[in-house]
């Protein structure tokens, strides 16, 4: 599969005449719970040539895309961000954007920009955007799919999942792991909660997911009474950040010139 993700990256560059600096795994497989059929959700940055960037209209407008998707098929969903727009969600602490920079799945890497662009992390991560993204994230999910008397087996991660990365944060104060696993473990102590999400995971994973069932009391509980105190504790979080724009500027300047010579 790996061969095939490269070579649609090559049409990429191809079709649309630019050079992809950055591709990984985004989904469910970068977070450590595929189920059989899951399918591969690869997302890049790409940067143009030049001459794009010397014109007197702005990137993102009109004809000028800051996004190419590729027509999503049943095995394949891919969609790539244009290097100036991916800076300035960075600039923004964008958490989808801080995850892919966390991805373990590597599909393509080419240049200096993401080494460069990984040490600036400490530099730019807001944990009040991350929080209010992934408690959010949680509340809907929570919402539409878990307060009824059943439940699928799946739903319960897209909840558990933003609930475990706002307490990494809040105990560590930097961007969280993108593998579920690794939030399970430092999240959760262990006992009859750990066990009940151990559980389910394998379940997930063997392809259970899609199963309708009661809820589990414990975990709803514990879901419930975690967005209550985390939604309390960001109110009570103020952190200021110098302005990175200059820096972000240069590495652009940079890269272009990197790979365009």
């Amino acid at each position: 599969m790996n061969e095939i993700i490269r070579k649609k990256l090559i049409e990429i560059e191809e079709k649309f005449q630019v050079k992809v600096l950055y591709a990984v795994e985004s989904g469910s497989r970068a977070w450590g719970f595929p189920s059989k059929d899951s399918d591969y959700d690869i997302r890049f940055i790409y940067i143009h040539q030049p001459e794009w960037y010397l014109s007197i209209d702005p990137q993102g407008i009109g004809t000028k895309r800051d996004v190419i998707e590729v027509p999503i098929n049943d095995l394949l969903d891919i969609s790539g961000w244009e290097i100036t727009k991916a800076l300035q969600l960075f600039r923004k602490s964008n958490p989808p954007l801080l995850e892919w920079l966390r991805s373990d799945i590597i599909y393509f890497q080419s240049y200096s920009f993401i080494d460069k662009l990984r040490s600036l992390e400490s530099e730019v991560f807001y944990p009040n955007a991350s929080l209010y993204h992934y408690l959010n994230m949680a509340k809907n999910n929570y919402r539409e799919y878990l307060q009824g008397s059943e439940v699928k087996i799946k739903k319960y991660f897209y909840v558990l999942r933003p609930v475990l990365a706002c307490k990494w944060i809040e105990e560590y104060k930097n961007v969280p792991p993108i593998d579920f696993h690794e939030l399970l473990k430092n999240m959760i102590p262990e006992g009859k909660l750990k066990n009940e999400v151990e559980h389910l995971l394998k379940r997930k994973i063997i392809g259970d997911e899609l199963d309708i069932e009661p809820r589990i009391n414990v975990i709803n509980d514990f879901l419930e009474s975690e967005m209550i105190r985390l939604e309390e504790y960001i109110k009570t979080l103020t952190v200021e950040i110098d302005d990175p724009t200059k820096k972000l500027d240069d590495l652009f300047r940079y890269t272009l010139k990197e790979v365009w010579g």
